[in-house]
């Protein structure tokens, strides 16, 4: 082996306990004053360690200059370093990402906001489309967009949130991954692009909410990928499905889904923390009873109606529970008296927790009465003229009619209306086969019972010989 190769490898060797250990570096780490010299000198270093191979040199070289300039406040030099170190020829994967972690927790420590988003634009620019450092230009994306929302530049945060597509980085951590995409939906709704904002929130399935961390963790496999544990700011999952469909509540809110937005109450009321707390589930409940009682009637509507009215802590709020009694039994409700008596609690939800139940929840409320109150007036009437059922909506002819046809259209129910009679059918007109089957179906369970009942004669007949021959 040749003097110069065998000094070159004693010199890697050497490098491999993290510290540069040449005289000349050594010497000029001890002049604060020049600068240049010094980090000349950790780039020849560097460029030996590189050369040969040596990881954990060349990690500690790359990391040497950036600290030197960061000690001494030389930010335009930091960046042109990182750049420079960056795009050296062959430069090794665990040099840049150590690298770019140093760097990145000298952001907040940067003098001033044009240094720190420089700072930020030359650390993004480095680790794009590097598929190591993914989950730090992510991070570091985030911290940008949440710079230009504090300058109040929305539609630029969103674009750059935008640009970042976690879903696919596999050692990024589950709570992270998430917290990144609802802070995605998040702007979305905030510069009011509703439809992106339905697009990124498809990305989380609910049911992740729902899986106990502790028992999904497992060691992993060989060959697997490794995940990162998530920052000390990231919420807990609980958290996160709390953020997560109160974001749905405004998006659902934009459209008056009140079915939709009561089922994201009632998610975030089965949250454990929340149903302990009765200061938190109280308003909570509360929501759920008004957009209950603002949803259009349908199987799913009926079923949490009913689910809901079990819920013992409904008693703790009787008004409410005697609302959706009032919606369940098969009544007619006098909408002026129903009105009369919650519009203080309606006008009361601005100030609670979620805010008003929206512009046009008051008017909504009295339509859904009246839907209600004409599918209890089919239960009753197979025929009832236009005049009578107008009185009993206390509504005029035309308003009824015109109410009776939105409930046809939308298939809530069955009727057809007789104009020049005046008078509205709810009976469903049954063809030809179908009175067949019935007649059918009704002669079998006939011809069954006259069965029965034959068999239960001839079993008495002879239970009373046997008597009589005893």
């Amino acid at each position: 082996m040749s003097d110069g190769l065998f000094r070159f490898k004693y010199f890697a060797r050497l490098s491999a306990d993290l510290f540069i250990s040449t005289p000349d570096v050594c010497a000029l780490k001890g002049n604060q004053g020049n600068l240049e010299a010094q980090i000349d000198a950790l780039l020849n270093a560097e460029k030996q360690m590189r050369l040969a191979g040596d990881v954990a040199g060349t990690r500690k070289a790359a990391c040497d200059i950036l600290q030197l300039c960061f000690e001494a406040k030389a930010w335009k030099t930091l960046n042109d370093q990182i750049v420079v170190l960056s795009k050296r020829r062959g430069q090794l994967k665990q040099a840049v990402t150590a690298m770019v972690q140093q760097a990145m927790g000298y952001i907040d420590q940067t003098p001033d906001l044009d240094t720190r988003i420089e700072l930020i634009k030359t650390l993004n620019s480095v680790s794009a489309g590097k598929i190591y450092v993914e989950i730090e230009r992510a991070r570091l994306i985030k911290t940008l967009a949440k710079i230009k929302e504090e300058q109040g530049l929305i539609d630029e945060a969103a674009e750059l949130m935008q640009e970042i597509a976690v879903e696919t980085f596999g050692a990024m951590a589950k709570t992270e991954k998430i917290a990144f995409i609802l802070e995605q939906v998040r702007l979305c709704l905030d510069r009011k692009d509703y439809v992106r904002a339905q697009i990124l929130s498809r990305k989380i399935s609910p049911r992740v909410f729902d899986i106990d961390p502790s028992k999904e963790k497992k060691k992993p496999k060989e060959g697997d990928a490794i995940v990162e544990e998530a920052p000390a700011n990231i919420p807990t999952l609980p958290e996160l499905k709390r953020i997560y469909y109160e974001l749905m509540i405004r998006y659902y809110k934009h459209h008056n889904d009140y079915l939709e937005i009561c089922r994201c109450y009632k998610a975030i009321y089965d949250i454990p923390s929340v149903k302990e707390d009765p200061e938190q589930w109280t308003p909570i409940l509360r929501k759920i009873c008004w957009y209950l009682a603002l949803a259009p009637h349908d199987p799913m509507q009926s079923s949490l109606l009913n689910s809901t009215l079990e819920d013992k802590n409904l008693f703790e709020i009787p008004k409410f529970k005697s609302l959706l009694k009032q919606l369940v039994t098969m009544e007619v409700v006098l909408w002026t008296s129903l009105w009369n008596e919650f519009e203080g609690e309606f006008e009361n939800e601005k100030n609670l927790l979620g805010g008003s139940l929206g512009d046009k929840a008051a008017e909504d409320l009295k339509q859904r009465v009246i839907e209600h109150n004409i599918l209890v007036i089919s239960k009753y009437y197979s025929r009832i003229t236009l005049k009578r059922l107008a009185d009993l909506l206390c509504l005029s002819i035309k308003e009824t009619e015109k109410h009776l046809s939105d409930m046809v259209v939308s298939k809530a129910l069955v009727a057809k209306v007789d104009r020049p009679m005046g008078v509205v059918c709810f009976q469903v007109v049954k063809d030809s086969n179908d009175i067949l089957n019935s007649w059918s179906m009704n002669l079998e369970k006939l011809l069954d019972l006259v069965e029965k009942s034959c068999h239960q004669i001839h079993k008495e007949t002879m239970v009373h010989k046997a008597a009589l021959k005893a």
